[in-house]
């Protein structure tokens, strides 16, 4: 299996769109994530670029946001759908100072925080009794990450693991 990298949405604030040219600059990447062995200890190793994707392999996602304007960026949205053919498991690495994260689980038509909360139908006892429960981060479609500020020449990288099906 050959999978493509995403295809990246982007909104900004109105203030950012008012300057004309885009004040922002992307870079998607994706990259194979291993557990190696190295005297004993277990690490992890990147190998960056990786589109030949088997089932199994885990891969990062990652994508870095730089404010190229001379003005600071406020209130910034990205969104990255989780690609098709892969689960989305975590994060990758700590959240940067300054963003919240959310998720959809309708294809990017909504976001909320997690964890997030579904209403399931089940049969208890013979009749059907609603529940509210918690999704599971393998059920999360897309994700969206809002920068509350970003000062003019700097950049956040944000992303996250998936597994291939």
């Amino acid at each position: 299996m050959k999978p493509h990298l995403p295809i990246l949405l982007l909104s900004l604030s109105a203030a950012a769109l008012a300057q004309g040219a885009s004040p922002l600059t992307l870079s998607l990447s994706q990259a194979l994530v291993q557990a190696v062995t190295v005297a004993g200890k277990t690490t992890e190793k990147r190998i960056p670029d990786y589109v030949k994707a088997r089932p199994g392999d885990v891969l990062a996602q990652t994508l870095t946001a730089r404010n190229v304007s001379a003005r600071p960026l406020t209130n910034v949205a990205l969104r990255l759908p989780v690609p098709a053919g892969m689960v989305y498991l975590a994060p990758d690495g700590p959240m940067p100072e300054g963003v919240r994260t959310e998720y959809s689980v309708d294809g990017g038509k909504t976001f909320a925080p997690a964890p997030l909360k579904k209403k399931v139908t089940v049969t208890e006892n013979g009749r059907a009794v609603t529940k509210e429960v918690e999704v599971q981060p393998n059920e999360y479609q897309a994700v969206r990450w809002t920068i509350a500020a970003l000062p003019a020449g700097t950049g956040k990288t944000l992303g996250f693991r998936v597994q291939v099906k």
